[in-house]
């Protein structure tokens, strides 16, 4: 598994059957895309097996158009007829497989043992989405799972619930699942946005997400990217604090300083690192 994982602020699903639609991806600039042979392929088994040589394809023609773009193929749930099958679609040069509907650590390695079988050694999106996959979140987030996302379509239904406009039903699971990848170093993605020409409602989405800890959020609409983006992105005074932050580390080294104080803090490693992804984030790189 590579040891540089992406952090994607936006992440962007197309229909596994639509190679149309999944050339077209790069255009709204995600961060990374998912190529889903779940909920966007219809669910008779005809549909799904011949969505699969399109989206092989489609996905092997994605990758060489756009090498810089992380692309991810969602499968079928580990538990359901089309998951064994779905592996054959997953090549070594993506970013790593998106699985839906995790419960616990066993299907963890369900999953791995399955990828290791076919010469695969591909990092996991793992999707967290019924009751036990939010109650066993903790667990289900160890190597290789390196990001996870909160379903709260599937989780509601799971439950016998409905969703409401101001996501009351979900706080409590969006809320677990992003402490969850907290505790075990993952980047969490926040919940689908499905009103899609509605940009007030995403907005405030997302606003909720990044309060709850996300880094990022799933996206259905093109239209979607570029305010997830603005959401989950560096803003112009974080830039601007990382850049004096940076300066005064280069001072503080060039006068021989080992430690040193920055707006009334001990800088430490760790903020630095921060400061350097968030030039990263808005492709800047340290001066100095």
């Amino acid at each position: 598994m590579s040891a540089e994982v992406v952090r994607p602020r936006s992440v962007l699903f197309a229909p596994g059957n639509r190679a149309d639609l999944i050339a077209k991806l790069p255009r709204s600039r995600p961060d990374a895309v998912v190529i889903d042979l779940e909920d966007a392929v219809p669910g008779t088994g005809e549909a799904k097996a011949a969505a699969r040589p399109i989206a092989r394809d489609a996905a092997r023609d994605l990758i060489a158009a756009a090498p810089h773009l992380a692309v991810f193929v969602r499968v079928n749930a580990p538990h359901s007829p089309y998951f064994e099958d779905d592996l054959a679609v997953l090549t070594p040069e993506l970013a790593g497989v998106v699985v839906p509907k995790l419960e616990s650590a066993a299907d963890v390695r369900l999953v791995a043992e399955a990828l290791a079988a076919r010469g695969l050694d591909l990092p996991i999106l793992a999707g967290l989405e019924t009751g036990a996959g939010v109650w066993n979140a903790r667990e289900i987030m160890v190597p290789p799972v390196a990001w996870a996302y909160f379903g709260a379509e599937d989780y509601t239904t799971d439950l016998g619930g409905l969703r409401t406009p101001g996501n009351q039903e979900v706080l409590y699971p969006r809320s677990h699942v992003a402490l969850a990848a907290r505790l075990a170093g993952v980047h969490a993605l926040d919940i689908v946005v499905t009103r899609l020409n509605d940009e007030a409602a995403f907005r405030e989405d997302a606003v909720q997400g990044r309060a709850l800890g996300y880094g990022g959020k799933l996206c259905i609409h093109p239209a979607q990217v570029a305010l997830a983006h603005d959401i989950f992105g560096p803003t112009d005074a974080d830039a601007e604090r990382a850049r004096r932050l940076l300066m005064a580390a280069h001072e503080a080294a060039q006068e021989g300083r080992g430690a040193f104080t920055f707006e009334g803090q001990m800088v430490d490693e760790p903020m630095l690192a921060k400061a350097r992804a968030t030039l990263h984030a808005r492709g800047e790189r340290e001066e100095g």
